[in-house]
């Protein structure tokens, strides 16, 4: 386990040298504690892991899964609004309320939630719970450049462009528009389970871009390319800080 400087947050590598994504070990704590609290609510941030929704193991557990705003001020809020059991965000921030927590984010109690997974779990390591997932795609967080003044603008115009490409039936990326999420920039969804997001950074003169797919790296590709083709009928985004 690795705590950052204040101690909030909280990141794992597995037995085998692997480091683990928050969201994907937020799947996983969410995967035990639905097994003990069965139809619990978790809130995660817009840029986290579709397996909320889709994996087998919380579904069987009648676990909600609540998308909302990135930021660890605003997860916090809506895990306390739904009396949700937890809140993760992407980033490292987790949230747990009673009966497990206090509600505010605390590197240390997530350590603990994870040993005591692991304890309910004597003969499986880290890594074989993190291979029990679903295999998913996905890219990391790609940033283009976008002034502070117009970011936000860019954004209204890069949601309207996909709401009407699914009021119109419009394919995108191979599929039509499965889902939309627009409660923070937007969250393209094909049938397939493969999605983009589109966000204005909260800090910084840049977007925000997450993609990722269940089914291949050719689709995450696929759903990339389309993703910012959308962008680049913009001319005020400029050039990712990172691609994959």
């Amino acid at each position: 386990m690795g705590f950052d400087g204040d101690g909030d947050r909280c990141g794992v590598v597995d037995n085998e040298g692997n480091e683990i994504f928050a969201d994907k070990v937020g799947v996983m704590l969410a995967r035990d504690i639905s097994s003990l609290h069965k139809g619990s609510t978790f809130v995660v941030d817009v840029k986290s892991t579709g397996l909320f929704c889709t994996d087998s193991a919380l579904k069987a557990n009648g676990a909600i899964t609540d998308y909302w705003k990135t930021g660890h001020s605003y997860i916090k809020r809506r895990a306390a609004e739904l009396g949700a059991v937890a809140g993760f965000e992407k980033s490292g921030h987790f949230f747990f309320n009673r009966p497990i927590g206090r509600g505010y984010d605390d590197g240390l109690m997530t350590a603990i939630a994870v040993c005591e997974m692991l304890d309910r779990n004597p003969r499986k390591s880290m890594a074989d719970l993190y291979r029990e997932l679903p295999l998913t795609f996905s890219t990391p967080t790609m940033s283009p450049h976008c002034a502070d003044e117009v970011k936000y603008a860019v954004v209204d115009r890069v949601v309207a462009d996909f709401q009407a490409m699914q009021c119109d039936g419009v394919k995108f990326a191979g599929q039509k528009i499965a889902d939309l999420i627009t409660i923070n920039g937007v969250r393209v969804v094909a049938y397939d389970g493969t999605w983009g997001l589109v966000r204005a950074s909260s800090n910084k003169p840049e977007l925000v871009v997450v993609v990722e797919s269940p089914v291949s790296s050719e689709r995450r590709r696929q759903m990339f390319e389309a993703v910012d083709a959308v962008l680049r009928r913009s001319p005020e985004v400029g050039a990712y800080n990172q691609t994959f």
